[in-house]
């Protein structure tokens, strides 16, 4: 059953307000907006830095890169409960409550002295994993006009792909100036001012039918997923890897999935009912979400900066200058699609919106691989805008909107929370996957990017099968004028 404009009016009805008067979406949508900034600098702002990490604290790519993966790791983690748990406290409170945390988070980064250091303060900021949808529901409780929302949907989830180029910019510019502390600072303040922002200027909402948490699911299906995910990221390390832990990681995942599903069904307030998880809108969109940002994120976040400065292989660019060529044009491109994605999927319906960005994401890297041998930077240019326009304009924003109207009534905050569960699961499994295919592809040449181009084929690869899968989401009848 999908989710109708009357239950979420419902919804916030319930919640009360003090003196009934009725909140202004502008200035809403400016608190969430901010919010949405916040965490995005989180997961992008530090993709030009990475060196500059990798150089302060002598530490290997690799450890960096296990840094990363922590982040996305525990943002998949918290998205699993926390939007459950505001459906049941209060959507405002838990919300504030994830971004004080990431500021703590961001504060701890910026005074590491060492990669564990680093490690706890990138655990910390994952705390706002679910900040994106979070935000969609808060504003899917005011705005129930499709493609009012569809448009509102595509502003505040554009930023999700960089925050007009901005973030990458900024921490170039931080990082080769000032060093990789200076990023995190930035992060707090911006962090600091978002949990005001939502804690003055947000009305409360909850959903009637929520009124405890499930805390024994909660844990089950933390410890499957959190097993699962650790031991993806050690098969990821290939002839390194620890096969016998990872052996045992999945059978860890296995039997807690196991019990999380027998204690689901035996639970009279559950995390999640076992019928919506069979649901085809359930699994085939987390499926296709985890796809999508596995086959894409990593080669817009990772491998393309990483060659815009490889001083042998690639263009030998600082950090600063690989922003303003790639990442920065790439979110400025999906910040600017993105209210056109979102009120176009509501008018001609979000599956056909969505193939279209992925089919477009595909042919933007295939541009990438062909023409990245002649080293060219316009062309660099054009493809991480064409990749900039299909997916973080598009495919991003669509995925994110589906997680929202597809979500059952009973439950708002189950789907878009596993949604966004999905979205850094496979942003880590991207990192994790992509990478170890650079590296098994590497050739002895340092000044061949053959490993590169094995990554981003590899990356092709998946995403081609994002697109198969989105043929099963169904309709999402009550969010489109489309019929």
């Amino acid at each position: 059953m999908n989710v109708s404009h009357s239950d979420y009016r419902a919804d916030d009805r319930s919640a009360g307000r003090p003196g009934g008067r009725p909140t202004r979406v502008g200035v809403l949508v400016a608190a969430l907006l901010t919010a949405c900034v916040a965490f995005q600098l989180n997961a992008s702002m530090l993709s030009p830095a990475l060196k500059s990490i990798e150089d302060s604290l002598g530490a290997t790519s690799a450890e960096i890169g296990l840094t990363q993966t922590a982040f996305f790791t525990s943002a998949a983690l918290f998205s699993l409960f926390l939007p459950r748990l505001g459906d049941v406290v209060g959507r405002r409170k838990v919300l504030a409550g994830m971004l004080a945390l990431m500021a703590v988070g961001c504060v701890v980064a910026a005074l590491a002295e060492s990669v564990p250091m680093l490690f706890v303060g990138r655990v910390l900021q994952g705390a706002s994993g679910p900040t994106v949808p979070l935000c969609l529901i808060m504003l899917r409780v005011e705005v129930t006009e499709p493609k009012r929302y569809g448009t509102l949907l595509g502003v505040i989830t554009a930023v999700n792909g960089g925050v007009a180029g901005v973030d990458s910019l900024a921490g170039g510019f931080l990082a080769d100036h000032h060093g990789f502390q200076a990023v995190f600072w930035a992060m707090a303040v911006v962090a600091v001012f978002a949990t005001v922002l939502v804690a003055t200027l947000s009305p409360e909402s909850k959903a009637p039918a929520a009124h405890r948490m499930d805390w024994p699911g909660v844990g089950l299906l933390v410890v499957s997923v959190g097993a699962l995910l650790i031991a993806l990221n050690e098969a990821g390390k290939l002839a390194a890897a620890d096969w016998l832990l990872t052996g045992v990681l999945v059978v860890v995942s296995a039997v807690a999935f196991a019990l999380f599903w027998r204690t689901e069904d035996r639970s009279r307030h559950p995390l999640v009912a076992t019928r919506h998880l069979k649901r085809r809108a359930t699994w085939a969109t987390l499926l296709t979400t985890v796809l999508t940002m596995t086959g894409v994120f990593a080669v817009m976040n990772g491998l393309i900066p990483s060659f815009a400065q490889d001083a042998e292989a690639g263009l030998g660019m600082t950090a600063e200058q690989s922003a303003w060529w790639t990442l920065t044009p790439y979110a400025l491109a999906g910040l600017a699609m993105g209210p056109i994605a979102g009120r176009l999927a509501a008018t001609y319906g979000y599956r056909r919106v969505l193939r279209i960005g992925l089919v477009g994401a595909v042919a933007s890297v295939v541009l990438m691989i062909v023409t990245m041998p002649a080293h060219s930077r316009v062309m660099l240019l054009v493809a991480s805008i064409l990749v900039g326009i299909t997916y973080a304009g598009v495919a991003n924003i669509v995925l994110n909107g589906l997680g929202i109207v597809l979500s059952p009534n009973d439950n708002p905050g189950f789907l878009p929370g596993l949604n966004a569960g999905a979205f850094n699961l496979g942003a880590g499994l991207s990192f994790a996957a992509l990478y170890a295919v650079k590296t098994a592809a590497a050739p002895a040449d340092a000044a061949s990017e053959g490993g590169y181009v094995a990554g981003m084929i590899a990356g092709v690869v998946v995403l081609a099968a994002a697109i198969a899968t989105s043929f099963l989401i169904p309709k999402p009848v009550t969010a489109e004028t489309y019929d």
